[in-house]
């Protein structure tokens, strides 16, 4: 196994400052070892062009982009969001219009489980959780977050569409047939 090869894998899924100390004790090596494939991986980086490079950084070593790709950069996270599945629609719709709102309570609506909805909902920021509920169990509260807003274009809740305007519209009235005789 090629030092300099292992490192930069290390590296590259740590996506944080990695000390010697803890590469050294992954690779089974020699801290002086880890540190002359480190310098040999920097060197490396910078001969072939590579749009990286090695830094050493907050008491470890990371692998960065180089400033002259921050601008691509930029436009690429800077893409439209993901859309959001219907379950995640679903959901947060409720935690909009009830908030602060229980998992519970939303599953009660939903009639289905929500944990893995309500933690996707939570990685993109879009709801946080309030605190605890006083009721048995003392449930998490859910609340919708700036970034909800940000990602449907509103100042505020007030501007959320009123509820009324998703009741489905109401049955025609019929006329009961007349009795023959």
């Amino acid at each position: 196994m090629a030092i300099e090869s292992a490192l930069e894998c290390l590296l590259f899924v740590a996506g944080e400052p990695v000390s010697l100390a803890d590469m050294a004790r992954a690779l089974e090596a020699d801290e002086t070892d880890v540190y002359a494939g480190l310098r040999s991986l920097q060197v490396s980086l910078v001969e072939r062009g590579s749009g990286l490079q090695l830094v050493q950084i907050a008491g470890g070593w990371q692998l960065a982009t180089r400033r002259e790709y921050a601008e691509v950069i930029a436009r690429m996270l800077t893409r439209a969001p993901a859309k959001l599945s219907r379950a995640a629609m679903e959901t947060l719709a409720i935690i909009a219009y009830r908030q602060p709102v229980t998992a519970p309570e939303i599953e009660a609506i939903r009639g289905v489980q929500v944990a893995g909805v309500l933690k996707t909902l939570q990685e993109r920021r879009l709801i946080d959780e309030a605190g605890r509920k006083m009721a048995a169990g003392r449930p998490v509260l859910y609340v919708t977050t700036p970034d909800f807003l940000h990602y449907f274009g509103i100042k505020d809740l007030a501007d959320l569409p009123p509820l009324d305007a998703f009741a489905p519209p109401p049955e025609p009235l019929t006329t009961s047939a007349q009795p023959s005789e």
